[in-house]
């Protein structure tokens, strides 16, 4: 049988893991900037200057579902790749 993974109990590889789940939500504000930023362009050629309350809704709104799903698809690259999942299953 093979030894189970080294899991987040281990420093360097929690060190690696959490990086990697910093960088999937770097790169997942950035996302989230560009698409609020290009709706709040296409609303205002569409329907003329935008009241700060309606920026802000489009920022909450469409920023947050996005920033949401980065950070539950992180957590489950984090849980799959530091052997979480396969931990449910083992039995000592």
């Amino acid at each position: 049988m093979s030894d189970p993974p080294p899991g987040l109990d281990d420093p360097d590889y929690a060190a690696f893991a959490w990086a990697r789940f910093r960088g999937i939500m770097a790169w997942m504000t950035l996302a989230a900037a560009i698409i609020v930023a290009a709706i709040i362009v296409a609303m205002a050629h569409i329907q003329g200057p935008l009241h700060l309350v309606t920026m802000l809704a489009v920022i909450g709104g469409v920023g947050g579902s996005v920033m949401m799903a980065g950070l539950l698809m992180g957590l489950a690259f984090l849980s799959s790749g530091s052997g979480h999942d396969e931990d449910v299953t083992r039995i000592d």
